[in-house]
Formats: structure tokens, sequence, C-alpha cells
């Protein structure tokens, strides 16, 4: 299809019945067409939309501005964030003191694998963090976006089945178009130079890495929280607290995955 996407989203005061279906009828009398639907939350309905006409945008939004039982509440391209709350329905838990920041739990690993595997999808240099405690699915779901992606996934360091440390890469596993898996406490505490020296490399190259424990990572390398792009909490419940103090007091019983 050709043209540019766009999103409206509505505020219903009064969902009176016929009220989408007059909406569908002036979108389609305007030939703007819808690519999706969906409630989000709060009473409000976002859509999709597509046309190759820009002023046609213009006109909607000044004859809806008029309709009785509604207040519109955004009408612009589509972002990321624009496109998972119509997919899903509701808008992603993003942290108010950090926009990077994205927080998940274990009953929205549905959600959390959708999001990342469009990150993935990015051509180019992109770093994302993940924070999570032991066994809540943080490399699961790394894998499981990957696969959703279409990209290769390719382990630097990981203890998802055994403790993997790689110092070398294979010529075909060195493309921009894999997905590189750090494991941020293994490769800054429990590995070597050659280690190191790989992981700098990697994280040179334009493509994706994903590293699980950042903080360990910033806190134990040169990188900071400013060369990563964006960063996500995944939790076993919502109030569940994210801590290193167990691998602080004693690295070697922490069982981390």
């Amino acid at each position: 299809m050709g043209g540019h996407d766009w999103y409206l989203e509505y505020q219903i005061h009064k969902n009176r019945p016929g009220l989408l279906g007059d909406i569908a009828s002036l979108l389609g009398m305007l030939s703007i067409n819808i690519l999706t639907i969906n409630g989000v939350e709060n009473k409000r309905r976002g859509m999709l939309l597509n046309t190759d006409d820009e002023e046609k945008i213009h006109a909607l939004k000044q004859i809806l501005n008029r309709v009785d039982n509604i207040t519109v509440t955004a009408i612009r391209p589509p972002t990321l964030m624009d496109r998972m709350a119509v997919r899903h329905g509701r808008y992603l838990d993003r942290c108010l003191e950090d926009e990077r920041t994205y927080r998940f739990t274990r009953e929205e690993l549905g959600l959390l694998v959708d999001f990342m595997a469009e990150l993935f999808q990015k051509d180019g240099h992109q770093v994302v963090g993940v924070r999570g405690m032991p066994r809540v699915g943080k490399t699961e779901s790394i894998v499981a976006s990957s696969v959703c992606a279409n990209k290769r996934w390719t382990f630097l360091s990981s203890t998802l089945l055994k403790q993997t440390v790689r110092k070398q890469l294979a010529d075909d596993e060195m493309t921009p178009n894999n997905v590189y898996i750090i494991d941020g406490i293994v490769s800054t505490l429990r590995s070597t130079e050659r280690h190191h020296m790989l992981v700098q490399e990697i994280m040179r190259m334009g493509a994706t890495k994903v590293i699980e424990h950042p903080d360990i990572f910033v806190r134990e390398t040169e990188f900071s929280f400013e060369d990563f792009d964006y960063i996500i909490e995944l939790r076993n419940h919502p109030d569940e607290a994210i801590s290193y103090e167990v691998l602080d007091n004693d690295i070697a019983a922490f069982d981390i995955r």
C-alpha cells in the first residue's frame, strides 16, 4: 500500500451506538484507508490510517474536532509506541524519569517479545539493556524476539544452558544482521582478556547488541548508560525489586539466567 501511515486516537465521552460507524464512514468518504482499529486505555480508541494526501488528514482533524461525544487526542505519523498500543490495546509502561526505560512483567512476555522484535528489525547500531532477577525469562525473551524479527542471534556470553564465554566468532557470525547477546555479569566478572576484546569489537559494530544485567556491565566497563538506546526491565510482578546485593556479597553463588 502506498501513501503514508497516520495514527488517530480519540477519547470517547459517550459511546453511543453507531459512533465508530460514523467515523469509519467519514474516513471512507475522504478515501483514507483504515489499517487497524483497537481500543486503548481510558476509553480511548486508536486507529492506524493510510493516505497519500496529507491535506485529507488536516480535513479529518477539523471535522472530528466538531464531532460530539469524542475529543481527538492524537493525529500524527505513528511512533513505535502508537503501533504497539493499537496492536495490543494498551500503552507500554514507560519510566517517567528515563523515557528509554520500559517495564514488563512475566504475564506480558508476549507483549515484550513483540516490542523487542520491532526494535531488532531496525538496521544499524543500537544497544538494548535488559534488567531482571534470575529465571524471570530475560534470555528466552531475547531469543524469541530475534526469531520474530527474522534475525540470527549470537551469544557472546550467557548462562542459559551452561556458562558461555566466546573468545572469537566465525566469519559468518560477524554480520550486522545478527543480534548479539551479552551477559553483563559473565562478560565482566567471569571472562578473559580475549573475551573483553571481542566484546569491544562487537560493541563498535553497526548491529543490535542486547546486554543482560546492564548495571553490572556499566559498573565494570568503560561504557555508560548514555551508550544504551533502550532499557527493558522484566519482573515477576510489578512490585519486585531488581537488586544485585546478593551478587556483591557472593558472586560465585549468584545463579544467573
